[in-house]
């Protein structure tokens, strides 16, 4: 893992949660704790809401952890407010490119600064001057700018793991006009893809405060700052072992009889509905005397008090059930859907079982289920991995087959595609896969933010005109 600051600072880490209990399996928070763990940091997160919130931070270790936790109080109206209003109802769809679905309601933006504000005031408290903040998530995209107007003067960076809105979709945001000011406060703001950057790079343009030298760093007001991409990764070696090792759950398929898989949290974004209709066009034109294949979707309830998400529920299940209806025999179901959280190490065990995994968002910023379901196979005998043009995962696992998740009959071929596709082929485009998904892993993706978050210029004093001739035309 990283040296996180060549002056031997702590690490800063801020998320919405803190994982609990020992070290954490996987993942970005596997990669948060190795990275803190080797700097002597603090990880800040929220606490569950309450009635009372106090101005600091509550720290919560148990000893089980070689640095500190922390976390920050939210009453239950500003969970209402912060969380579940601005951050979900309004950030999220907006990000996701669904600017149909915003909610925007009279108190949330002012909950959602209000907590930005306290948890920027917070940090102010406990920062030391050589001390690295790493911000992550659309839930704290004004905590920066909150800092600076406190002050701080430390390296910060933020990554957001979610998708950025195009120049047209963001004029949704009420507060648009204040968004380059929030990115601007960051050292380094970091997004999943190249195409995310240009998004970002689009709203910056559109603010005459901004402007961007030859080499893509920006200027807002004598501040220097940077957006660039940093597409996550997972702890490849460690989710092949698990898989590996994994004791597979008895499905009762028909002998012989293929896997797809879909997991997915029960969210509009992933394209689950698209994906199980595509499903039905398949099985439409299949040959009904080949083998039976089942589609096994799982799909846990995700924010089920937000309206948005009971509907996308309610279509899934009747997609589910109105296919099984026409297609489902004595012994064969097509469809199983399962609405429940299912265990890492199982899902290790499935994704190597499948023969097809379908990882079809409408958009995504990343979608680390691809690489999982990648490093969970057996090189010699490996699945096949449809991906959607959506998922910022595209950018790196083009070896895929890759499908327009709008496009029912073309997705309907891939399936065909994937589920006749011989063993060369697969064996061919699961090497160059996994060579992506093993090389560029989750600690891989800490080293490059934090050393280019370390290495990020400061500020400039001198006149902006004398740089003219650096800005492209």
């Amino acid at each position: 893992m990283p040296d996180t600051d060549a002056a031997d600072g702590r690490l800063i880490v801020l998320s919405n949660r803190l994982p609990k209990g020992g070290i954490p399996a996987g993942g970005l928070v596997f990669a948060l704790h190795e990275a803190l763990s080797d700097a002597g940091g603090i990880w800040i997160g929220a606490a569950d809401p309450g009635t009372d919130v106090k101005s600091g931070l509550t720290r919560i270790d148990d000893g089980t952890q070689p640095y500190e936790r922390h976390t920050f109080d939210l009453t239950e109206r500003e969970h209402e407010g912060f969380y579940l209003g601005y951050s979900n109802a309004v950030l999220w769809p907006l990000f996701h490119h669904r600017s149909d679905l915003l909610h925007i309601r009279e108190g949330d933006f002012a909950s959602y600064a209000a907590v930005n504000a306290r948890v920027a005031r917070a940090i102010a408290g406990i920062v030391e001057p050589d001390d690295v903040i790493w911000i992550h998530d659309y839930h704290f995209l004004m905590v920066a700018h909150e800092l600076r107007a406190l002050g701080v003067q430390n390296r910060i960076g933020l990554f957001l793991h979610i998708p950025f809105p195009s120049q047209n979709e963001i004029m949704a945001l009420p507060q648009v006009a204040l968004l380059p000011g929030w990115i601007a406060a960051h050292d380094l703001f970091g997004v999943q893809t190249t195409r995310d950057v240009a998004a970002v790079n689009e709203v910056l343009k559109v603010d005459k405060r901004c402007q961007v030298l030859a080499d893509g760093t920006w200027i807002r007001d004598s501040r220097l700052f940077q957006v660039r991409s940093f597409p996550i990764g997972i702890d490849a070696d460690g989710f092949a072992e698990a898989a590996r090792t994994a004791t597979i759950p008895r499905l009762t398929l028909q002998k012989h009889a293929p896997l797809l898989i879909g997991v997915d949290r029960l969210d509009y974004s992933k394209g689950l509905v698209h994906r199980i209709e595509a499903f039905g066009a398949y099985l439409e034109r299949r040959d009904p005397g080949s083998l039976a294949p089942t589609f096994l979707q799982i799909a846990p309830t995700s924010r089920g008090d937000v309206a948005a998400y009971q509907e996308i529920r309610e279509e899934l299940e009747r997609a589910a059930g109105h296919i099984n209806g026409i297609y489902a025999e004595l012994d064969w179901t097509p469809v199983r859907y399962v609405n429940r959280h299912i265990d890492r190490d199982v899902i290790a065990g499935l994704y190597r079982r499948a023969d097809v995994a379908l990882v079809t968002p409408l958009a995504d910023g990343m979608n680390l289920v691809a690489k999982e379901f990648v490093a969970a196979q057996d090189p010699e005998d490996p699945g096949v991995l449809i991906l959607s043009h959506f998922a910022g995962a595209v950018e790196q696992l083009s070896a895929a087959l890759l499908v327009n998740p709008f496009d029912q009959s073309s997705f309907a071929d891939a399936i065909e595609r994937a589920l006749t596709m011989d063993l060369e082929e697969r064996k061919e485009r699961h090497a160059a896969l996994r060579k992506n998904v093993f090389d560029e892993d989750i600690a891989w993706w800490t080293q490059c933010f934090l050393d280019r978050l370390n290495g990020a210029p400061r500020s400039f004093e001198g006149d902006l005109k004398s740089l003219r001739d650096e800005l492209p035309a």
